[in-house]
Order: C-alpha cells, then sequence, then structure tokens
C-alpha cells in the first residue's frame, strides 16, 4: 500500500480534518510548496516519491503503479516521470489555449515540464538532489528539473493524465495568465534574479489570486532597465530574445494543433518541419537581434496597450 502524506502550510479550513478522514498521514510544515514537500517527503519511507499538488488529482485507479513500472522499465536509476495534464474547468470559452496547454504537458520538452504535472522518483535521487530549492515560493518544480538534468537524469512521460484546477486562469484571465508565465520563465531562464527581487509577489498564492494585472510587471521591468543602463539593459534583453528563439518549436506546434481538423490528431507536421530544418535557419545571432527589436516594439507597444486597456477600460460616455 502507498503511503499518503499530506504537507499542511497552516491550512485555516478542514483539510487536516479531510486527509486525516481518508487515512492519510499529516505532518505540518512552513508554508510554501518547496517547503511542504520537502517535509513530507522527510516523513515517507517508500522508494519512490510522488508529489502531486493539493488542487491536481489521479485519474486511473492503476495510475501510480503503471508509473513505477514504466520508470522501472527505462533501466535508469535517474530516471523522472511526470503526467500530461487535463484541466478542470468551471468556465467556458479560451478553448484553443487550454487545448494547447494540455497537448505542450504531453510534448516531455526542456521547460514543459513543471510541478501541476506531477513528479515521480526515487527517494534516493531526491536525497542525492537536496530536495526542492525554497529560495523563492515558486519555481522549486523548474530548478528540480534542471537539478535531475545535470545529475545525468532524464525524464519520461507516465501513462494516463492528471487533472488539475483551472481555477487560477480563471479567476486571473487565461491570457494574462498565460503571459505572466511566459515573463517568469524568460527571466528563470535568462537568470535575471533581479526582476524576482523587485517583484516578489510575482506568483500570488492561490488564496490571494484575483483579476491579473500585468501593468505593475511592465513598471518592474522598466524601472529594472532604467537603473542598470543601456549596456546592461541591451544584454539583458539580448538573453531573453535567445530564450524565446530556443522555443520557436512552440509556435509550430500551435499551427500543428489548430491543423488538427484537417490533418488528425496527434499529426506534428509544422513542428517535425521546425525540428529537422526550420529550427537551423531560425535560431542565430541575426534572428536573435531581429527578435529583439521584434520583441522590445511588441512588448511596449500593442502588449502593453492591451494590458492598459483590460486594466483600466474607457468610461463610456454619459
Amino acid at each position: 500500500m502507498p503511503e499518503i502524506i499530506v504537507a499542511d502550510g497552516g491550512s485555516s479550513d478542514a483539510t487536516r480534518a479531510v486527509a486525516r478522514g481518508y487515512g492519510a498521514q499529516v505532518v505540518e510544515s512552513a508554508p510554501g510548496r518547496a517547503s511542504q514537500m520537502n517535509t513530507g517527503a522527510a516523513q515517507a519511507r517508500g522508494v519512490w516519491l510522488c508529489f502531486v499538488h493539493a488542487d491536481s488529482r489521479l485519474t486511473h485507479p492503476s495510475q501510480l503503479a503503471e508509473a513505477i513500472a514504466s520508470l522501472d522499465a527505462a533501466g535508469n536509476e535517474r530516471v523522472a516521470g511526470h503526467f500530461a495534464l487535463r484541466f478542470i474547468r468551471h468556465s467556458e470559452g479560451r478553448h484553443f489555449l487550454y487545448r494547447y496547454m494540455q497537448a505542450k504537458s504531453a510534448t516531455n520538452r526542456r521547460y514543459t515540464i513543471n510541478g501541476d504535472q506531477g513528479l515521480i522518483l526515487r527517494a534516493s535521487l531526491f536525497g542525492e538532489l537536496g530536495g526542492f530549492d525554497t529560495r523563492l515560493p515558486f519555481l522549486e518544480d523548474q530548478r528540480m528539473a534542471a537539478a535531475i538534468v545535470r545529475a545525468g537524469g532524464n525524464w519520461q512521460l507516465c501513462p494516463h493524465r492528471l487533472a488539475t484546477s483551472a481555477r487560477r486562469f480563471e479567476r486571473e484571465g487565461v491570457r494574462a495568465r498565460y503571459l505572466l508565465m511566459a515573463l517568469i520563465m524568460a527571466m528563470h531562464i535568462a537568470q535575471i534574479d533581479a526582476f524576482f527581487e523587485r517583484a516578489p509577489g510575482v506568483y500570488a498564492r492561490q488564496a490571494d489570486t484575483g483579476r491579473l494585472a500585468l501593468m505593475p510587471y511592465f513598471r518592474v521591468l522598466r524601472a529594472l532597465w532604467r537603473d542598470c543602463g543601456l549596456r546592461a539593459s541591451l544584454r539583458m534583453c539580448w538573453r531573453i530574445a535567445g530564450v524565446v528563439l530556443s522555443q520557436s518549436w512552440q509556435l509550430f506546434f500551435a499551427i500543428d494543433l489548430l491543423l488538427e481538423s484537417l490533418v488528425g490528431r496527434g499529426r506534428r507536421g509544422a513542428t517535425r518541419l521546425h525540428d529537422r530544418l526550420l529550427r537551423h535557419l531560425i535560431q542565430h545571432r541575426v534572428g536573435q537581434a531581429l527578435l529583439l527589436v521584434m520583441l522590445l516594439a511588441t512588448v511596449f507597444g500593442p502588449l502593453q496597450l492591451w494590458c492598459r486597456l483590460r486594466e483600466n477600460p474607457p468610461v463610456p460616455a454619459p
């Protein structure tokens, strides 16, 4: 029988009573996903660890058994597993963006694997890596993913999907949330830590979420670049353009999804064309320079205008 451990970070509802009612072991922890998961893992006695966020759930009765069997069959002590996502939604609209995020979670590509997809790995590997990074209240999943790769491990997609709540997207606005996620990932991959120092609330607790305002983050960017000076700001922008360019496959992946009704589900002709040919034509210094200009024009032009209008809609004339 698997151990079920719920790491409670100071909840004020019936979480602990409900968990114990279902036979789970409840441990108390400092708040924060990384701290809570580290605390829960420290109590576990199994060979394998499976981390699942509180707003996610398994969708098949033998999902864990099949996942561990598939990871065991890989023959690699440093393999880690994750699941593709299925969003649990309570509102209509934005069907394509949700479908895109679900499909992308099944690609197994770098930077598409996150904590919402669950994490399965051997307890020995988790201990060797030192657990989750607790420096920030978020990004612990990306830092763990990078640590696994650095340690010589590899990622494997496990059978069946993990159902996860879409409430953050629904509360904050799916487009605004996705844009902020892209900004967070770009800053993380480009290693611009000063952004997170200046925007400590960039990832609000679930209980504190509401309609997401993006303009404060544009102001942080402007202040950061102003204070750094022109040369350092251009270097930061150059790194960000390189990050965006490295993810050029996502545009072609979206094209494949749009064409599914015509060519059939799962056919990824545009993505394969990118990987085999177009990637080499796109990802170079000239392409990076052109993208840098386009990003600056877009971010401080139509994108910022859209955010202003969304957050401060014009008042109709009486």
